[in-house]
């Protein structure tokens, strides 16, 4: 038994080891652009792409997050329902509260206090995985162009304030249309610097605006589902306000 427990142990210190090994060798240290003018020109053509006008007016976006989360986003009062296994919270993610429920039944008190703050950070993230393009002028970012390894220009985007992660960083790989193909990142979340995704299977919402539905990370793919966007709830299969308690 001690043999085997010996030799387990080093399995798992080799293969640590390698995994810092792999680490090391795929890290890549953020670069640094120029800033100015012309990286707000090369984010504003992303923007047309994407056609940001039209998701600005879009009132009602549905989604599933790679069948994890569900959400129904209100994004012109800023309330957003979110649903995962036999929890559901309505929440208002301007001031982080909200109500809480599991299987259908409201709850209070930490429990309730600790499912909100869940779901503002299931939002935060998916809602930037769904459309991380049309935040690049979001408050407390800046932008810089960097040559890209693909040839041209890339637009690198910090997020300086704001969200569950600030600080973290996105270099923009664009086609000659403006829309997005993929990024890597620099973030906190992930240890290894410059670790990309795709942006691909892109679709037009009924209210015009364009999304990506799917994102290969390498290792994982995160795909957005059940996607609906209009500007009634009824349009997106609603038939009542599912935030009429929040506003009495």
């Amino acid at each position: 038994m001690k043999k085997i427990l010996k030799w387990l142990a080093i399995i798992i210190a080799i293969f640590l080891i390698g995994v810092v090994i792999v680490g090391i060798s795929l890290n890549e240290s953020k670069p640094v652009g120029n800033s100015g003018s012309q990286a707000d020109i090369l984010a504003n053509k992303m923007l047309t792409a994407i056609n940001k006008p039209a998701w600005d007016s879009t009132k009602y976006v549905n989604w599933t997050f790679k069948g994890m989360h569900t959400f129904l986003w209100d994004k012109e009062r800023h309330f957003v329902r979110v649903r995962w296994g036999a929890n559901e919270v309505l929440l208002h993610t301007k001031s982080v509260t909200g109500k809480a429920f599991v299987n259908g039944v409201e709850v209070s008190g930490e429990e309730a206090n600790k499912l909100v703050w869940d779901a503002w950070g299931f939002f935060c993230n998916d809602s930037f995985w769904l459309n991380a393009p049309a935040k690049v002028f979001d408050p407390g970012t800046s932008r810089s162009i960097v040559t890209s390894e693909y040839g041209g220009e890339g637009l690198m985007v910090s997020y300086d304030s704001g969200g569950v992660t600030p600080g973290d960083s996105y270099l923009w790989q664009l086609d000659e249309t403006g829309l997005p193909v993929a990024y890597k990142m620099w973030v906190d979340i992930i240890p290894i610097g410059g670790f990309g995704a795709t942006w691909e299977q892109w679709t037009t919402l009924s209210t015009g605006a364009k999304i990506a539905t799917y994102h290969d990370l390498s290792i994982i793919g995160l795909d957005m589902s059940n996607l609906k966007a209009g500007m009634s709830l009824e349009s997106i299969g609603e038939k009542s306000d599912p935030f009429s308690s929040l506003t009495q």
